[in-house]
């Protein structure tokens, strides 16, 4: 079966992609408005685009009625969105466990504006250290990051974010003077297909990767 994006309507390209484009990581972004009031929100269009420098990008939908979601909002900041390109708003992505699932479908409700998301899950908000939007406490990882920019394609809306920081919780580290990290231990989810699929990542497996001098070695 061979299908023609042109052809298809923007639900079902949807359904089809979330189908096999898996897993997602979950971004669950914090941020502050204008006011000062913390947002927090779930996004599964999200990874990692980069390590020099480290680099994540994720894509904060609108709302049904096309206005932009308060993450959107409030990393543009007074500058609004537009065709605004400039980088500079801050954010956190805190990774989501599976502890914390409830916790984060909860803050994806597409709440009014205003509405403080953390209170309504019951999270510790703390602040954050090399940005002035604070973490979420629970969470095992948090990337505190910088925009460097916001790019529109169509309707979709692409935050593209310099992670200045990582906070991880210092017994999920096996190793902390190597960086190495217990994976395992993180117990982090992704997504899987469209609305309510979720998988676990602990089932996890390692293929060697060869270099071309040993693949030589194995065709004599």
């Amino acid at each position: 079966m061979h299908y023609d994006f042109a052809r298809l309507s923007v639900a079902d390209s949807y359904k089809l992609l979330t189908a096999v484009v898996v897993p997602r990581p979950i971004a669950w972004v914090s941020t502050l408005n204008q006011g000062g009031s913390v947002n927090l929100a779930p996004y599964s269009f999200f990874n990692l685009m980069g390590s020099d420098p480290p680099v994540v990008a994720f894509a904060p939908g609108d709302r049904a009625d096309g206005t932009p979601k308060d993450t959107a909002r409030n990393i543009a900041g007074p500058g609004g969105l537009g065709g605004r390109t400039e980088g500079g708003g801050e954010f956190v992505v805190n990774m989501v466990s599976e502890e914390l699932s409830a916790a984060m479908n909860l803050s994806g409700i597409d709440f009014p504006p205003g509405i403080d998301e953390a209170g309504v899950a019951g999270l510790e908000l703390v602040p954050g250290t090399l940005v002035g939007v604070p973490r979420v406490a629970a969470s095992p990882v948090s990337l505190e990051c910088r925009e460097v920019q916001t790019l529109s394609i169509g309707r979709n809306r692409i935050v593209l974010g310099e992670v200045l920081g990582m906070h991880i919780a210092d017994g999920l580290l096996l190793d902390p003077e190597r960086h190495h990290v217990d994976i395992a231990a993180l117990h982090l989810i992704g997504r899987i297909g469209g609305r309510g699929g979720y998988t676990r990542t602990g089932d996890a497996f390692e293929i060697e990767r060869q270099t071309y001098r040993e693949w030589l070695e194995g065709q004599k």
